[in-house]
């Protein structure tokens, strides 16, 4: 199988100083990475990289063996509460997602609005298409964001902290909604709550100034101290919980 993308021997980060070092990484069609690390260990710069907002200092980024566009990849960034106070309905932002391929004078056609009503509904917010943004709840929010970023059928969708901001009782549901979605393209997600989305994972990268890979869902308090992120897993019974050390 070919890779969508393929880092090499990547440098990066911002003003001159190197955020990530030694950067080496093949990401294939069917990958749900989940991407772990310490605060500052360059897991959002390394989304930021993939995307094109920052360039290497050094090594390479290569699409071209998937001959993947930047218009096929599908973004939702960290949210925070401010995102919902702008009077926009969910149709208009769900909308927003098709605007890479618009250009700035760009409209939105009949075709484009039944894609997003698609969209919404499938991801359970067919009530909500006429409403502003905030009269959502934090799980209804987030699956907005989520139906912006995959409304233009991406091939690879990145994912920063997606759980936050979203309400205990959404999040299982949001999870079972990215696995659905990784039948049919390839999943980079960032979290901290490893224990949790070890149940919907494939492998994960530790992201601490440099990537160890870990090419299974399951990862151990070992496997995270060899990798020198400091993470620690507590689980109760059957229930997975994580305690981040002090870093």
């Amino acid at each position: 199988m070919k890779s969508l993308l393929k880092l090499s021997d990547l440098d990066a980060g911002y003003d001159g100083s190197v955020v990530l070092r030694n950067i080496s990484l093949d990401v294939y069609p069917d990958d749900f990475i989940g991407i772990i690390g310490p605060n500052g260990g360059g897991k959002t710069t390394l989304l930021r990289v993939i995307l094109g907002l920052v360039k290497p200092l050094s090594g390479r980024i290569d699409f071209s063996s998937g001959n993947l566009r930047m218009s096929e990849i599908g973004y939702l960034p960290q949210i925070a509460q401010g995102d919902t106070l702008f009077p926009v309905t969910v149709e208009d932002v769900v909308l927003s997602g098709l605007m890479i391929n618009k250009g700035v004078f760009g409209r939105m056609t009949h075709a484009d609005k039944r894609r997003a009503r698609e969209v919404i509904n499938d991801l359970g917010l067919g009530n909500t298409i006429g409403q502003p943004l905030n009269e959502l709840s934090g799980g209804q929010l987030q699956r907005v964001y989520l139906a912006r970023a995959i409304i233009g059928s991406p091939r690879l969708l990145l994912l920063d902290e997606p759980a936050n901001f979203v309400d205990p009782t959404f999040e299982a549901d949001f999870y079972e909604k990215l696995k659905v979605l990784n039948q049919r393209m390839a999943i980079m997600m960032v979290s901290h709550d490893v224990g949790t989305i070890s149940s919907y994972v494939k492998s994960f990268a530790c992201v601490n100034g440099t990537i160890h890979y870990h090419p299974h869902d399951k990862i151990t308090d070992e496997d995270l101290r060899a990798y020198g992120c400091p993470i620690q897993l507590v689980t109760h019974g059957d229930v997975p919980h994580v305690v981040l050390k002090k870093h």
